[in-house]
C-alpha cells in the first residue's frame, strides 16, 4: 500500500498537519453482535464506563500555563490514583491498586466476564467474520517494571505472538516509541503503531496481509517533531535533580515516568512538567501508569489507529470484520470505546483490580493474555481442519 497521508489544516493551531483520509466520521457500519451488558464471573474486577461520570482517574488532558497551586495539586492526587499492574513486595497485604481510589468504588463495582472462562462465547460472535487482533505492549505482552527499558517480553510471550500473526492480521498498539516496540518484540511481521497511534507502519514483508508492494504508514503529528524534542531536552534538564524521575522520548509524544520517585517528590515532576507545558500550547497533558505523556493536541489516539489500520487492511464498510483489542492502560479505552460504538468486536480489559472501563471482557495479567492467544492460535487451526474435512 502507498503511504497515505494527505494534509489537512489545523484551524486551531494554524499549521497543517500531515492527516490520514477517513471517510467519514463513522467509516465502519455496526456489525449485528453487541457486547455483553451483564456482569459475569471471573477475571479481574471492572466497573462499566459511565460517559456522563468522569472521575479523576479519567484522561488528564491539561494544557499549561495558569491554576497555580491548585492546578499542581490537582496533577498530584491524579499521579497518586495512577497504578501499576504488580505487587512492590509480597509482603503487602493491599497492592498499590488496590488503594486509592478504587477503594471507594467497592460497593458500585461491577465484574466483568473473563475473556478465558467466556472464550467459546466470543468465538461464536467471532463465528464467519475476520478476527483483527490489536494488543496494547506494557502491561499486556510484558509485565509493567520499575525501569522502562527492561520491559521485555518473554520467549514464550513472542512465540506466542508469532503463532497469533500467522493467523490473524496482528498489530502492536502502544504509546511507546515505535521504533523501541519494535526492538522489543522483534517481528516483522506485524503491524506496529507507537506514539498512541501517532506512528504506524505495516509489516515489508512476512504478512500474507500485506496490501500492496510499500507498507502502510501513517504520522499524522510529523509537524510536532521539532516541538517535541525541544519539549524533551527542556523535560530532561528540569528534572535530573529528582531521584528516579526518567523522560522518554517516544517520537510523537514524550514520556515522563515517576514510577521510581519517592511520593513527597511528586510534586518536582508536576512542577517541572507544567513549567515547560505552559510554554507550548499546542501540546496537551495525559496520563497513564505512572506516566505524565506529553502529546499534540490533535485528534487522534489509540482508537485513530484502530479505525485506519482496519481501513487500510480493507475492512472499511465491513460488516463481516471482528476486532479484538487488548491492553491494560487508560489510553487504551479509546480503542475499547471505538470498538463499543461499532457495536463490532470486543475490548479486553488486563487487570486484577477494578477499573472504569469501556470494554467487554477481562484478563488478569500477561501471563493470562498469553494463555488467551494461544487458545486463540489453536481454535483457529482446529477451525483450519474442520474445514479441510
Amino acid at each position: 500500500m502507498t503511504n497515505q497521508n494527505v494534509v489537512v489544516p489545523d484551524t486551531k493551531s494554524g499549521i497543517n498537519l500531515p492527516m490520514v483520509r477517513l471517510s467519514g466520521s463513522s467509516i465502519f457500519p455496526a456489525a449485528a453482535q453487541k457486547p455483553p451488558t451483564a456482569p459475569g464471573t471471573g477475571g479481574g474486577g471492572c466497573i462499566s464506563l459511565s460517559t456522563k461520570k468522569k472521575l479523576l482517574l479519567e484522561n488528564l488532558e491539561i494544557n499549561g500555563g495558569g491554576g497555580g497551586g491548585a492546578r499542581i495539586n490537582s496533577w498530584i492526587d491524579s499521579m497518586r490514583a495512577s497504578s501499576p499492574t504488580h505487587m512492590k513486595s509480597s509482603s503487602q497485604s493491599l497492592s498499590e491498586d488496590q488503594q486509592l481510589p478504587w477503594q471507594q468504588q467497592q460497593q458500585q463495582q461491577i465484574t466483568l466476564p473473563s475473556a478465558m472462562d467466556n472464550f467459546d462465547q466470543i468465538m461464536e460472535a467471532s463465528r464467519g467474520k475476520q478476527i483483527v487482533m490489536f494488543l496494547d505492549y506494557d502491561g499486556t505482552l510484558s509485565p509493567i517494571v520499575d525501569d522502562p527499558d527492561r520491559a521485555f517480553m518473554s520467549k514464550k510471550m513472542r512465540t506466542t505472538v508469532r503463532r497469533l500473526a500467522r493467523c490473524f492480521p496482528t498489530a502492536i498498539v502502544s504509546g511507546r516509541c515505535r521504533d523501541k516496540v519494535y526492538k522489543f518484540v522483534r517481528l516483522a511481521e506485524l503491524y506496529y503503531a507507537g506514539s498512541h497511534g501517532m506512528d504506524i507502519k505495516g509489516p515489508e514483508k512476512g504478512s500474507k496481509y500485506t496490501k500492496g508492494t510499500e507498507p502502510v504508514i501513517c504520522q499524522p503529528a510529523s509537524e510536532f517533531l521539532p516541538m517535541i524534542d525541544e519539549v524533551f531536552k527542556e523535560l530532561v534538564a528540569k528534572t535530573k535533580l529528582t531521584p528516579g524521575a526518567k523522560v522518554e522520548n517516544n517520537k510523537f509524544c514524550v514520556s515522563v515516568h515517576f514510577r521510581c520517585v519517592e511520593e513527597k517528590k511528586w510534586s518536582e515532576v508536576a512542577e517541572a512538567v507544567k513549567s515547560v507545558l505552559k510554554k507550548y500550547p499546542k501540546l496537551r497533558l495525559s496520563q497513564g501508569r505512572k506516566v505524565l505523556e506529553i502529546r499534540p493536541t490533535i485528534k487522534w489516539d489509540k482508537g485513530k489507529a484502530l479505525e485506519f489500520l482496519l481501513e487500510s487492511l480493507g475492512f472499511a464498510n465491513c460488516t463481516d470484520v471482528f476486532p479484538v483489542y487488548i491492553g491494560d492502560d487508560r489510553t487504551d479505552e479509546d480503542a475499547f470505546k471505538v470498538l463499543k460504538e461499532r457495536e463490532q468486536g470486543f475490548g479486553i480489559l488486563v487487570s486484577k483490580v477494578p477499573k472504569e472501563t469501556n470494554a467487554s471482557y477481562s484478563l488478569q495479567e500477561p501471563t493470562q493474555v498469553m494463555d488467551f492467544l494461544q487458545r486463540l492460535v489453536d481454535w483457529k487451526k482446529l477451525a483450519f481442519q474442520e474445514s479441510r474435512m
